[in-house]
């Protein structure tokens, strides 16, 4: 064979490669992503998600052995957070993994809920949890709330979740009609509706917004549909390529007690399935105050806390077979769907 003929073979080999490789980039995008993501990136993102791991003191992470198999929980923390204060948990969020089913629960907890603060001996705000002892009291005051384990914690402060969407070239969000902070008691923003794409500064403001109706479970509800299209925009191709950056951004503005080169793994798994569901839910209750002119609380239904402890626990049982999962009211009387299509949080102070 002659060094031209050779050399035709390769190209048309290379050319038949790249079709390839951009068809299954087409139809399976997020599988393609992932493939770029091991050849070039996993060592160094490994390396740089090292400065934010921070187990808590005094509490080990409960181990669940195989995360790609087993069924665990995580509670997710969003802290308002300002230079060194300790900050508030404004968002937490006792999230259901299940690996093996594709398949995630999250819980939202509207900040404003009283209950026991374990470790302080008092009933309060759940959002001052955080503030009275950090992750590791916000923790076990939501242990305590649904009596179920938490393996781990992730936390991102507002600053870092800004620089983070900025850093992505923003997201898309559901919002139709210019969302309004106006009351004399809040910080003053504007959303605008209908953009194609919102900036770090406006997506904080929509999981912020506190003023509509829905209360504590409209903002919420604005918690889990930003965070499924977060997960849809990392599953993009192209975002891959941009995660070693995203880490640096994050710095000391995320922290976690996932190993690092667990957590790679889990990103993997989660990230190029097509067939991710997240199902969510956010205790029920209604608000007012305890006292004429005292602050305003949330309390939670009894009947809906105790669903929601057994909901819980059936997703972390690792037997519960994926149709026999209990499932939030809102996904038993119609077709079930991702969290997308769902509207709910905001809170009162």
């Amino acid at each position: 064979m002659s060094k031209w003929t050779k050399k035709k073979k390769w190209i048309y080999t290379l050319c038949a490669a790249v079709l390839v490789l951009g068809t299954a980039g087409y139809f399976n995008r997020g599988a393609l992503a992932m493939l770029g993501f091991n050849w070039f990136l996993s060592d160094q993102v490994a390396t740089q998600l090292e400065q934010t791991y921070k187990p808590i003191e005094g509490r080990e992470p409960v181990q669940v052995g195989n995360m790609n198999t087993n069924p665990f929980a995580l509670m997710l923390l969003g802290v308002d957070q300002r230079g060194k204060e300790t900050g508030r948990s404004d968002t937490m969020i006792y999230t259901v993994i299940r690996p093996k089913d594709g398949a995630i629960l999250m819980v939202s907890i509207p900040r404003d809920t009283y209950t026991e603060i374990v470790g302080k001996n008092k009933e309060d705000k759940i959002t001052h949890a955080y503030a009275f002892g950090g992750a590791k009291m916000a923790i076990e005051t939501v242990e305590n709330l649904f009596d179920q384990p938490i393996n781990y914690y992730a936390a991102i402060n507002f600053q870092g979740f800004r620089d983070v969407i900025d850093a992505m070239g923003g997201i898309s969000l559901p919002i139709a009609e210019d969302i309004v902070n106006k009351d004399p008691d809040h910080e003053k923003f504007v959303v605008k509706g209908g953009q194609d794409v919102y900036n770090g500064n406006d997506a904080l403001n929509y999981v912020r917004y506190r003023e509509d109706a829905g209360g504590d479970m409209s903002r919420t509800g604005r918690h889990q549909i930003f965070l499924n299209q977060l997960l849809d925009k990392v599953s993009e191709v192209g975002q891959w390529s941009k995660i070693p950056d995203l880490i640096d951004i994050m710095g000391e503005n995320f922290s976690m007690d996932i190993q690092p080169d667990q957590m790679i793994k889990l990103a993997q798994q989660l990230l190029q399935t097509d067939n991710r569901t997240i199902y969510s839910h956010t205790l029920k209750g209604e608000g007012h105050r305890l006292t004429n002119g005292g602050a305003w609380y949330y309390f939670a239904d009894k009947d809906d806390l105790s669903k929601t402890q057994a909901m819980i626990g059936s997703w972390l049982n690792p037997d519960t077979a994926k149709q026999d999962l209990i499932m939030p009211d809102e996904y038993t009387s119609k077709v079930q769907k991702p969290v997308g299509s769902l509207s709910s949080a905001s809170d009162a102070e």
